[in-house]
C-alpha cells in the first residue's frame, strides 16, 4: 500500500493562522506530515508526501500527482490522508469551538473504513485533550455544544462528509482531517506542545496501519 500524505496550505495562502500568529496552518500541517511520513517508514510502511514545497502548490496540481501514482501502481494500492488543523471563523477573533475529526466524501465510499479507523485510534491518542474539552466547557474555554470527536453517524459512521477538492477528485480512497482549532486558545496550545504534536501523529499513524492491516 502507498499511503499519501498531503499537508494543506502554503506559505503564501492567506489567513489559515491562529489570531496570535503563534500557529501558521501550512507550517503546522508540514510538521505533522513530516513526522508522520518518517514514523511510517520507520514502521516499514511506503509512505511519502505529495507537497514538499513551502508554496501552495493548486488543488488540481495536488490531485493530478495523486493520480499519476494511482495510475501507474494502481489505485487500490494507495491511500491518501490530507492533514489541516480547523478554524470556527476568521477576522483573528479567538472563539470557543474544538474538537477532532475526518472528512470523506459523500454517501458510503471505501474511504470510510480508513475514516473509522483514524477516529477510533483519535479517541486513544487524544483522551486527555477529550477530557480536558469536557472540563473547559464547565469553565468557558469551549462553549456547551462542542465535543472532543465531531461525528455524523448519519449513514452509520463516524465520518464528516464534504466534497472537499483534494478527497473528491483523487481516484483512491482518501480522508482529509481537521486537527482541532487553531482559533481557539486552548486548542492552539495543545497543538503546539510536544504532547499535541505526538498525539496528532500517533493517531495518523495507528489509524493508517490499523486500516491496512484491516485490509490485508
Amino acid at each position: 500500500m502507498k499511503i499519501l500524505i498531503d499537508n494543506g496550505h502554503g506559505v503564501n495562502t492567506a489567513g489559515k493562522k491562529s489570531p496570535d500568529k503563534q500557529l501558521l496552518e501550512y507550517k503546522y500541517n508540514r510538521e505533522i506530515a513530516i513526522k508522520l511520513v518518517a514514523e511510517l517508514k520507520a514502521k516499514g510502511y511506503d509512505a511519502e508526501r505529495i507537497v514538499t514545497e513551502e508554496t501552495d502548490i493548486s488543488l488540481g496540481e495536488r490531485c493530478r500527482r495523486v493520480n499519476a501514482i494511482c495510475n501507474k501502481i494502481g489505485t487500490a494500492n494507495v491511500i491518501l490522508i490530507s492533514v489541516h488543523v480547523n478554524a470556527a471563523g476568521s477576522g483573528g477573533v479567538w472563539r470557543s469551538a474544538g474538537g477532532w475529526c475526518a472528512y470523506t466524501t459523500r454517501g458510503v465510499t471505501k474511504s470510510d473504513a480508513i475514516a473509522t479507523k483514524l477516529y477510533e485510534a483519535a479517541k486513544v491518542s487524544l483522551a486527555a485533550y477529550a477530557e480536558a474539552l469536557e472540563a473547559g466547557k464547565k469553565t468557558g474555554l469551549y462553549d456547551s455544544k462542542q465535543r472532543p470527536f465531531r461525528t455524523d453517524y448519519q449513514d452509520g459512521d463516524a465520518d464528516q462528509e464534504a466534497d472537499f477538492y483534494i478527497i473528491k477528485n483523487t481516484k483512491c480512497p482518501a480522508v482529509l482531517t481537521e486537527n482541532l482549532f487553531m482559533d481557539n486558545k486552548t486548542d492552539m496550545a495543545f497543538l503546539l506542545s510536544e504532547a499535541g504534536r505526538k498525539a496528532i501523529v500517533d493517531l495518523h499513524v495507528n489509524g493508517i496501519i490499523n486500516y491496512i492491516k484491516s485490509v490485508k
